[in-house]
């Protein structure tokens, strides 16, 4: 990722000026050493200390089950799939009975993609390596092809994905009712502003999503308000966020990467709608409601910007 290549070059040095969160325990260390661009995170729905994970890019479309001492003990094949730039894992929405996860393929550098796509299958009910067939979604955004990382899967089974840019990121929503790749493309609903350079997303339990950056993780009770925030622990090339519940997970692209579990912002549970304020359906959202930049993420802006004005040079991904 050209953007992340940028910043990790400065930010184990410039993080140390920013604070990070005193509750910090490592999960796992991912011994895998064809992961080393961890770039999705899961929790399983099926296998208790069993986290799903992928690397980012490549030929073929896998995920791969980590235990809880970070060893591969599974990987899953999608049958019939060239990716182009996978970036996100979700599982299936908490409460729904289902153990599935969706693969997101909608990583955009070149930003030049007429459409992305997201890759539904079921979780195998043993760990051993395996092909799946996926439900294959296509997406187009409303206003032209977006660079994202950040695919959350809600109630319902409603996606919505995060783009990643320096300004005018936003996140979007797909519609109740998906065709399948072979029926038509499904159109995304722009929803609110983010966070500069979000790199993934997820939901919580009692139906609140958080979005982290590199740096930073932000909690929402619905599209455009966000109820807490957190800078969140150095790591080296800060990529994915997941929950168990009671924690976030968060983790990283390089060697050995570690999965650290930190607090969730105001909590595990949201308090209720009188101290809160009334929550407003994702439906009835206001579109035009931007979300804040935080001021700890100034340092990824400017150190990106700086070095891609060095020359970084953009790596090109290959099309299906």
């Amino acid at each position: 990722m050209p953007v992340a290549s940028a910043v990790a070059a400065v930010a184990a040095t410039t993080a140390l000026l920013l604070g990070s969160s005193d509750a910090t325990d490592v999960v796992l260390t991912i011994k895998d050493p064809a992961l080393t661009e961890s770039s999705g995170l899961a929790v399983s729905g099926r296998h208790p200390d069993v986290l799903w994970t992928h690397a980012d890019g490549g030929s073929v479309a896998q995920v791969v089950a980590l235990d809880a001492r970070g060893r591969s003990v599974a990987t899953v094949t999608l049958s019939g799939i060239d990716p182009y730039d996978p970036e996100a894992l979700a599982p299936s929405p908490a409460g729904s009975g289902r153990a599935e996860l969706y693969l997101g393929d909608i990583g955009d550098n070149e930003r030049s993609r007429p459409n992305v796509s997201v890759f539904r299958f079921p979780e195998p009910a043993t760990l051993r390596d395996t092909t799946a067939e996926p439900q294959w979604y296509r997406f187009t955004y409303p206003d032209g092809p977006h660079d994202a990382e950040a695919l959350l899967v809600g109630p319902g089974g409603r996606i919505m994905i995060a783009t990643k840019a320096f300004s005018g990121a936003r996140l979007y929503r797909a519609p109740k009712r998906l065709v399948t790749a072979d029926q038509g493309t499904n159109r995304l609903t722009a929803l609110a502003e983010v966070p500069a350079l979000v790199t993934d997303g997820a939901y919580l339990p009692d139906g609140r999503f958080v979005l982290r950056t590199y740096s930073s993780v932000y909690v929402y009770d619905r599209p455009g308000h966000e109820v807490a925030s957190a800078v969140l622990p150095l790591q080296p090339q800060g990529e994915s966020v997941a929950t168990d519940g009671n924690r976030l997970l968060v983790g990283s692209e390089g060697l050995r990467s570690q999965v650290l579990a930190v607090p969730i912002p105001g909590g595990a549970t949201a308090e209720s709608p009188e101290t809160s304020g009334a929550a407003t359906p994702a439906d009835d959202v206001d579109d035009d409601d931007p979300m804040r930049l935080m001021a700890g993420d100034w340092w990824v802006i400017a150190a990106a910007v700086m070095l891609l004005g060095l020359g970084v040079v953009v790596r090109r991904r290959r099309r299906r």
